[in-house]
C-alpha cells in the first residue's frame, strides 16, 4: 500500500487494551504494587496517567504534581483537575526551594546577564530554534529572548558555552522532579511511570535522568498525533488537549515546535514516520502537499538530532568483557 497522511490513525480500543496490558505485566514483572506518575497538565502525562489508571486501577496509582516558580500556573490547575477526575491520590510538592537551594536559577541568570546586563526580577526568558524549517534552510542555532516588565523583548544568538550553561542549569528542574518521583516510588514500592512520546524519544526531546528516568514507557511507541488520538478516546479533559505543547522550563512562554521540533506535529509526525519507514520522497510530496526540498530539509533535521541524541536512548557504554 502507498503511504497516506492518515498512516498514524490508531483503532483505539484495541491499542488502549495493548498498552494496559503491557502496565500489568511490567508492574507484575517487576514486583511492583502499583506506579508513580508525573502529572504535568499536559497531553502526554495525562494520557499515561489515564492508562495507567484504566490498567492498575485508582488506587494503586499515585500522582505528583512538581511545579516551580517559573511554571506555567495553569500547569498545576490542570494537572490537580486530571487527579480529582480520575479519583487517584496525588500530592504537590514546590520545587522552587530544592532548585534555588542548588543554585538552578543563580546560575543560569549569571549566564544570562553575561548576554544581557540589565536581565533581572520581573524579566522572563526563553530558547528558541530557527522557525519554520519546511520554508527555509537553518542551522539548529538557539536564541535566547528575554522580556522585561514592560513587555519588550531583546534577542540575541548564543555561544555554545552559553547556550550549555543554560541548558545544564534548566535540565536540573527535570532531574530533580525524578528524584521526587522515586522517592515516592521506592517508599511505596511503586515503579515510576514515564511519559514520553515517540516523537520526541525518537529526536533526544528529553533529559537524561530527569524525564527519562523512568521504569516503563507506555507511551514512547506513539507519535504525538497518536497520543491525541487515544486522549480524546479516553476522555482527557478538553482543556489539556487543547493546550499547546510546551517543555514549561522557562518563565517565557515557549512551544514545542519553538524550542525544538521547527515543524507543526500533524506534519512532523507523518514525516517522521516517512524518514523510519523510508517512505519515497516523491509519495511523501505527494500526499503532503511538499517539495522535495522541504522532505529532504526535515529528513536532514531529523537524521542530526537522531544522531546527536543516540546515547540518550542507551545504557552507558561499557568495555567487552
Amino acid at each position: 500500500m502507498s503511504f497516506q497522511k492518515n498512516v498514524l490513525k490508531l483503532v483505539p480500543d484495541e491499542e488502549v487494551e495493548r498498552i494496559c496490558n503491557f502496565i500489568q505485566n511490567q508492574t507484575f514483572a517487576m514486583k511492583r504494587k502499583g506506579a508513580v506518575i508525573g502529572l504535568s497538565g499536559g497531553v502526554d502525562s495525562s494520557l499515561a496517567a489515564c492508562l495507567t489508571v484504566k490498567a492498575l486501577g485508582k488506587d494503586r496509582v499515585f500522582g505528583l504534581i512538581l511545579p516551580e516558580k517559573e511554571s506555567n500556573p495553569s500547569s498545576k490547575e490542570l494537572a490537580s483537575h486530571l487527579a480529582k477526575e480520575l479519583d487517584i491520590a496525588f500530592e504537590i510538592i514546590d520545587i522552587t526551594s530544592v532548585l534555588d537551594a542548588f543554585g538552578t536559577y543563580g546560575k543560569r541568570d549569571e549566564l544570562v546577564k553575561k548576554v544581557f546586563p540589565d536581565y533581572g526580577n520581573g524579566y522572563t526568558l526563553k530558547l528558541t530554534l530557527p522557525p519554520d524549517l519546511l520554508d527555509r534552510d537553518a542551522l539548529n542555532f538557539f536564541t535566547l529572548t528575554i522580556e522585561n516588565e514592560k513587555g519588550q523583548t531583546s534577542s540575541v544568538r548564543l555561544k555554545k558555552d552559553v547556550l550549555n550553561g543554560i541548558i545544564a542549569a534548566t535540565d536540573t528542574k527535570q532531574r530533580i522532579r525524578m528524584i521526587h518521583l522515586y522517592y515516592y516510588a521506592e517508599k511505596m514500592n511503586y515503579l515510576v511511570c514515564g511519559t514520553t512520546n515517540k516523537t520526541e524519544t525518537i529526536q533526544g526531546f528529553f533529559v537524561k535522568y530527569g524525564d527519562g528516568g523512568v521504569d516503563i514507557e507506555p507511551i514512547a511507541h506513539l507519535f504525538k498525533t497518536q497520543v491525541y488520538q487515544l486522549a480524546s478516546y479516553l476522555d482527557v479533559p478538553e482543556a489539556i488537549i487543547k493546550r499547546p505543547p510546551s517543555p514549561d522550563t522557562f518563565s517565557f512562554f515557549v512551544s514545542d515546535e519553538d524550542f525544538f521540533f521547527r515543524i507543526p506535529y500533524n506534519t512532523l509526525d507523518a514525516l517522521l514516520y516517512s524518514w523510519i519507514n523510508k517512505v519515497p520522497v516523491e509519495e511523501i510530496c505527494h500526499e503532503l502537499n511538499l517539495s522535495e526540498d522541504q522532505v529532504l530539509r526535515a529528513f536532514r533535521d531529523f537524521r542530526a538530532k537522531h544522531k546527536a541524541s543516540q546515547h540518550l536512548r542507551e545504557l552507558p557504554p561499557s568495555p567487552p568483557g
